[in-house]
């Protein structure tokens, strides 16, 4: 095991014992490389692998914020190796957009109609009835929403997927729009589309919710091919 990783394996002992949990601060560099036995160098690449993880966050200095404290972000990493894969072509497009209808007509399948993540997705709806919006801005709040849709399942794990796929695919996302022969005609239709999955989805309609989910999501890149 090199150096760094023993950090790692360090870190992931102490979180599976609970002596590490959310929010809890990690031993300052000179501590850790002590205990370990490892260079401050080696603690130093353990701990910035980490949080490209989204595992820890660092802080330089010496006040209440400084230092390296647990956090839950894996939407981070996950959205960081789809990214790179996607770049690579290891992973199209077109897988990404199966996995959308794949997870988010589960979610919607199974969301609670008074969660209140679907109060944040109609607030996101009214920011995105400001014609004024440029595309880009639009579609934002339009992933925004999506992430906020699937986080009213309750289950974390799918809150963090589509929130790494949202970071992963929004450059393919504009690059689509831009290939669209009526972007104002596209953002209209999208919007009632919302609308409707939302009005399903606060009525306890799941399969109907589902069914537009999967409609409005092949819908948009049918379109924009």
């Amino acid at each position: 095991m090199r150096s760094h990783e023993l950090v790692l394996d360090w870190v992931e002992r102490r979180l599976a014992a609970r002596d590490l949990v959310l929010g809890g601060r990690l031993p300052g560099e000179r501590a850790l490389a002590e205990e370990l036995g490892v260079s401050r160098t080696a603690v130093r690449e353990g701990l910035r692998v980490l949080e490209a993880m989204g595992v820890v966050r660092s802080a330089v200095g010496s006040g209440p914020t400084s230092g390296t404290v647990v956090v839950a972000e894996p939407s981070v990493a996950l959205g960081s190796a789809l990214r790179l894969h996607l770049a690579t072509e290891h992973l199209h497009a077109t897988d990404v957009v199966q996995t959308r209808v794949l997870l988010e007509t589960w979610a919607a399948e199974h969301a609670d109609p008074h969660d209140a993540s679907l109060d944040a997705a109609a607030a996101l709806l009214g920011e995105m009835d400001d014609e004024t919006l440029a595309p880009a801005e639009f579609l934002d709040r339009d992933a925004a929403f999506h992430v906020a849709v699937a986080a009213s399942a309750g289950n974390p794990l799918i809150g963090a997927m589509m929130a790494s796929i949202r970071h992963a695919v929004r450059d393919y996302t504009l690059a689509a729009a831009e290939r669209l022969p009526d972007w104002n005609a596209t953002a209209a239709r999208l919007r009632r589309e919302h609308r409707g999955i939302l009005e399903a989805l606060r009525a306890g309609d799941g399969p109907g919710a589902s069914a537009a989910l999967r409609a409005h999501i092949e819908g948009y890149y049918g379109e924009a091919r």
